[in-house]
């Protein structure tokens, strides 16, 4: 019954991803126009990226982004284009505020794919000025701050409430207002800005260098769609050479050079204000997918180019919608049927330490475990040493092998380690005893890719596979 709710924790938040994500296909319908594309074109396009297939379906917070900027690339459509009535036009500013605050709470670096269409739109606003100065501009960007405002305090109290159960005033007559609010509320933003700015955190999740998302995530992502795009945008800067840059004999079929430059700053300057963090993962560029298809949908492609497509979308899906981080879910349904038989079995009260390394941190709400429970403890070592890996399951060893010895028959510590095929030796070489141990294949983790070398051994499966073994602690009592 508990793996069955489980799976429904899984699909049904999925399910709900996906339904949002048909707002991407609303918004190409609706705006392809405006920006000189074909719709239709640019629907096939957009329903054939793995893209769309595979993280528009799952629950990250780089979709649900990647759904609010294609609402807010809907709602600062020209205003030529946009057939909505003046009186709503004229409340835009406050829609725009809303989904700002909604992606700036749900990740801040949604500012930075918001930037230039925010920019565009406040320009466009002025449209019947001869001429558009800086402090137009931010007057016009100003406009959305009171709606900006009162949603961000509705999201600091919601926060604050789930996160401490009691409203940001304890109402506590020894402080003051200003000490209570310091004390209690909680600022997500804030607290996810200052966890990224420190270098030590980001180690432990992998360093990049800054060309990472130009020179390797957005092929790996978009394929030929990225290559399309800067060639586009080296022949937009060397056009007043007569200098062309001519990718398989494409062309722009309707679109002026200013539509494709909007579209073009809509894809790049996020990709390079997000190129400025040292970490960088091919999900963080998962929005552009909207403003791409559109500047894609211009060129016209030979049947060499179709193939080539066709092949990309299908390996790209295969390998990120089966195959990359694939041991992670079922690894997790393994651990909760581990963690409900041994507490159901015994009398004693079992207590589980889980510890996950050189691997995404996985959704942990799917272990079906009750708010405020103390039954299960989760470790996330990320990407750590060898040196540290060791040494931290040596001392959880030693450690729960003493409280094992001092709860005189009470209750019983379990060790579970999950990791990667491609770490086993390093793991095996800490020196301890395991009494289980499955392997769910496939799984590639991108953290730790194994070596080709690994690759083409008998014992092949076990570098594509997720470990989780049950370390052999001490039950000794005293």
């Amino acid at each position: 019954m508990a793996s069955d709710y489980s799976y429904i924790l899984l699909v049904l938040p999925r399910l709900i991803i996906t339904i949002l994500s048909f707002l991407l296909d609303y918004t190409v319908h609706q705006v392809a126009a405006a920006w000189g594309s074909n719709p239709w074109k640019a629907l096939v396009l957009l329903a054939m990226s793995p893209v769309t297939l595979v993280f528009y379906t799952r629950t990250i917070s780089n979709a649900v982004e990647g759904v609010l900027f294609a609402l807010l690339l809907l709602l600062i459509l020209p205003i030529h284009s946009n057939s909505v009535s003046s009186t709503s036009k004229a409340k835009l500013h406050h829609f725009i505020g809303l989904v700002l605050t909604v992606g700036f709470f749900n990740r801040p670096t949604f500012l930075c794919f918001a930037f230039v269409p925010l920019i565009y739109w406040a320009i466009q606003s002025d449209r019947h000025k001869s001429y558009h100065s800086l402090t137009s501009v931010i007057l016009n960007v100003m406009k959305t701050v009171p709606s900006a405002l009162i949603f961000s305090v509705i999201f600091i109290v919601a926060d604050t409430i789930y996160y401490t159960g009691h409203w940001p005033l304890s109402m506590d007559e020894k402080e003051s207002i200003i000490e209570q609010l310091m004390k209690n509320t909680i600022l997500t933003p804030i607290n996810f800005l200052y966890y990224n700015i420190n270098p030590e955190n980001l180690a432990q999740h992998g360093v990049h260098p800054r060309i990472t998302h130009l020179a390797v995530n957005g092929f790996m992502l978009f394929g030929l769609f990225h290559l399309y795009a800067m060639c586009s945008g080296i022949n937009m800067i060397k056009t007043r050479k007569g200098i062309k840059c001519n990718s398989d004999r494409s062309h722009y079929e309707k679109s002026t050079p200013w539509q494709t430059s909007v579209l073009l700053m809509f894809y790049f300057v996020p990709l390079i204000l997000l190129s400025f963090f040292n970490h960088q993962e091919p999900r963080f560029l998962i929005p552009l997918i909207v403003p791409l298809v559109l500047l894609v949908s211009h060129y016209n492609r030979t049947m060499t180019a179709h193939c080539v497509i066709v092949l990309f979308n299908v390996t790209g899906a295969l390998f990120f919608g089966c195959l990359h981080q694939a041991g992670l879910i079922p690894g997790l349904f393994h651990i909760q049927q581990i963690v409900q038989s041994k507490s159901s079995s015994s009398n004693m009260s079992c207590h589980h330490t889980v510890l996950f390394t050189h691997t995404y941190m996985p959704p942990l709400y799917l272990l079906n475990l009750k708010k405020g429970q103390t039954s299960v403890d989760i470790i996330d070592l990320a990407g750590c040493t060898e040196d540290v890996l060791c040494q931290k399951l040596k001392d959880l060893h030693e450690e729960l092998s003493l409280k094992n010895a001092q709860a005189l028959g009470k209750s019983i510590h379990q060790l579970i380690v999950v990791f990667p095929g491609t770490i086993t030796s390093v793991v095996e070489s800490c020196g301890l005893a395991h009494k289980a141990q499955t392997m769910f294949t496939p799984h590639l983790s991108m953290e730790d890719p194994p070596k080709i070398s690994n690759l083409l051994t008998d014992n092949f499966k076990s570098h594509l596979s997720l470990h989780v073994i049950e370390i052999d602690v001490d039950t000794t009592r005293v």
